[in-house]
Formats: structure tokens, C-alpha cells, sequence
């Protein structure tokens, strides 16, 4: 076993730098369009501007996102995470009952506290402390899109639903990053 796998949890604590990824239920490509990608962006920058996350990296992909953050936090009696799961979940709700009516019940689920479940529950946090494993975390975020099966673009700095190209120019299309190099 690695040290990556050693160290991987799905909590994280308030005020620590964390590599995580979350995936959609079932593998499903739920982010593939504009509109739901827009809903991850759209919960990070008010969660951001809240000053309940900072946001140093991140990558939407058809089927997952990938982030390096810190939770700084409680956003009112819960977790900044647990809001960013709940209002992406519920936008998502109401985006696939306007626009594709017949994908919601691939979502469904028999739960006493919900109808449907948009995420998987085994995401994933580790927590960064190293230099060398952030630049690691890093590249790998910014090239996902890059990968054979995936092949979103030539170049991770075109990829608009990334931080590759603040990290290349210093531009944030998105209004929310942060430099993780600051940090370490």
C-alpha cells in the first residue's frame, strides 16, 4: 500500500489543505454539460466569498471533480463540504426535472432522508503537508482532461472548467482561487 492510500479518509478537518475528489453516483456523466459544471463553480464561489472554503486548484470532469481546498468554517450547523454536497445535489435535482426528466431516476435511491443521491459516499480526502505531493496533486488535476479516455482538450490551459490556466497566466476566469504555493 502507498502513502496516498495509507492516508486517504473522506473527512477533513477545519483549517487543512486537502487533495479530494468526488464522484457522481453510478459513474454517471452528469457534468458533461456546461449547466452542471456551472453549479459546481456557482457553490465554490459563494462558498468562497463567504470565506468558508479557499480554493487553490480544482477540475471538472464529465463524471468527477478533483480539488485541492480547505474548509475554514462551519457553514451555519454544518460542514462547508456538507453544503457544497447538498446545494450541487439539489440544483442538480432541479436541473435534470427541467431539462431531462427521464435521467433523474438513475439518481434514485430508498433513503428515509432523501429521494436521490447524486454523489457517491466513498469520496475521497488527503491531506496535503508536503510540497512535493501538492505539485504532484496539482499536475495531475490540471492534465486530467488530457487523459486518453477522456481527451477534453490539447492543451489543460483551453480547459476552461480547471485552474490550469489561472496557474499558467495568473487569470481567474472564476474569481475563487487561490495560489497553493503561497502556502507551502
Amino acid at each position: 500500500m502507498d502513502y496516498f492510500e495509507e492516508h486517504r479518509k473522506s473527512y477533513m478537518e477545519i483549517g487543512k489543505i486537502y487533495f479530494w475528489t468526488a464522484t457522481i453516483n453510478n459513474w454517471y456523466k452528469l457534468l458533461s454539460c456546461d449547466v452542471t459544471k456551472d453549479i459546481i463553480t456557482g457553490s465554490l464561489s459563494t462558498l468562497s466569498a463567504r470565506r468558508k472554503i479557499t480554493v487553490y486548484a480544482f477540475v471538472i470532469m464529465p463524471n468527477h471533480i478533483h480539488l485541492i481546498w480547505q474548509l475554514n468554517a462551519l457553514n451555519g450547523k454544518e460542514t462547508a463540504l456538507g453544503s457544497f454536497l447538498k446545494f450541487t445535489a439539489h440544483a442538480f435535482k432541479s436541473f435534470l426535472i427541467d431539462n431531462d426528466p427521464l435521467f433523474l431516476p438513475s439518481f434514485s435511491v430508498n433513503a428515509a432522508n432523501k429521494n436521490y443521491e447524486f454523489w457517491q459516499r466513498d469520496s475521497l480526502a488527503f491531506e496535503l503537508t508536503q510540497k512535493k505531493t501538492v505539485i504532484q496533486k496539482l499536475q495531475y488535476i490540471h492534465d486530467n482532461p488530457l487523459a486518453a479516455h477522456w481527451q477534453l482538450t490539447d492543451d489543460p490551459v483551453k480547459y476552461y472548467y480547471s485552474s490550469a490556466k489561472y496557474y499558467e497566466t495568473g487569470i481567474d476566469d472564476f474569481g475563487f482561487l487561490n495560489n497553493i504555493m503561497d502556502m507551502f
